[in-house]
């Protein structure tokens, strides 16, 4: 236990450093981006001239160096203020993410869930039954699931349960008469609207992680240790999942520790398809705007789920395998993910 917080001290204080990098990058690129602010209220508006925009300039400190303006920024974020938006919503940045971020993580919390309930299976059994048809069968399901765009099949979707049978809804999270409704049938309605772009997200991420389990399994399935197991005639059921299960979700735990950013990032495109008012939705609507604070809100909180995911993935290393808790060997951060799990 000491030598596993001292690791994990190690690590908390590696992610700080990267986390200031993060930020100076970050806020340097988004700098670069031709247009701002001022332009993107000034521009139609005929009655706005080079001192109105001056003057918006001053009011949201881009007047002064770059550097400066980090500075100040970083100040504000250390007291936990991510600013107020330079958009015609004037609100604090929070404010916005806040009201925005139950509708993204649920989302994807549900279907991170549904694709562990269903990768993990798949991949176990693709393994046992390798060459098999249920093997062959999972493998042409989840490659049309790498090829497959995102986009394109929720607009097949859309077409097939919202236009031709008319069993869900297209878009929006909420019926017209969803006030009038009964709790159980708002539930219900809100279910039928987020149906469609949980099994979009659920689809792609399940082609990967079964792939990574299958992969993984397999590795471990020809360890000593489990041809000792079998010859020793220990029940199939007991080989698979009592010791060699444990041992191949090691490299799908850095895979869903790295997954966490896909909550912001990943939901662009769906949220916009589906008219979802969620992150991704507002992290796309703050670029177009050049609305730097409301940037740099959604990149930072990216970057704290990107190192809180790493970090968990090292924790649940040493939940997996107690070698790793005991002597605070390798984790996520090198080729001895590996080793680690499957020596």
């Amino acid at each position: 236990m000491a030598a596993m917080l001292r690791r994990m001290g190690r690590k908390l204080a590696w992610m700080l450093f990267v986390f200031w990098g993060i930020t100076i990058i970050s806020f340097w690129v988004i700098h670069l981006a031709p247009g701002s602010p001022t332009d993107m209220q000034t521009t139609m508006n005929p009655l706005a001239g080079a001192e109105t925009r001056k003057r918006l300039e001053a009011l949201y400190g881009l007047d002064k160096p770059l550097h400066v303006q980090y500075v100040q920024w970083l100040g504000r974020l250390a007291r936990l203020d991510f600013g107020n938006s330079m958009s015609s919503d004037p609100r604090p940045v929070w404010d916005k993410i806040k009201e925005r971020l139950p509708l993204t993580v649920g989302m994807n919390v549900a279907s991170l869930v549904l694709t562990l309930l269903c990768a993990i299976p798949i991949g176990v059994a693709s393994a046992h039954w390798q060459g098999r048809l249920f093997d062959r069968a999972m493998t042409v399901l989840v490659f049309m699931g790498f090829a497959m765009p995102g986009f394109w099949l929720a607009l097949l979707l859309m077409l097939l349960f919202g236009i031709h049978l008319q069993w869900l809804p297209l878009s929006g999270l909420t019926s017209l008469d969803h006030a009038a409704m009964s709790p159980m049938g708002k539930a219900w309605d809100i279910m039928a609207h987020l149906a469609m772009p949980i099994f979009i997200y659920t689809f792609g991420s399940l082609a990967g992680l079964s792939r990574f389990m299958r992969a993984s399994m397999l590795e471990v399935l020809r360890q000593d240790y489990i041809l000792t197991a079998r010859a020793k005639g220990l029940p199939v059921r007991t080989v698979i999942f009592r010791h060699a299960l444990r041992n191949a979700l090691l490299p799908v735990i850095t895979i869903l520790g790295l997954s966490l950013p896909g909550l912001i990032g990943g939901s662009v495109i769906i949220e916009s398809i589906f008219g979802l008012p969620g992150l991704g939705q507002l992290f796309y609507q703050a670029v177009m705007a050049r609305d730097y604070p409301l940037i740099m809100g959604n990149l930072v909180l990216g970057a704290v789920l990107t190192l809180v995911g790493n970090l968990l993935a090292d924790l649940c290393y040493g939940l997996a395998d107690p070698r790793i808790r005991l002597t605070g060997g390798a984790g996520s951060d090198g080729a001895g993910n590996g080793d680690g799990g499957n020596a």
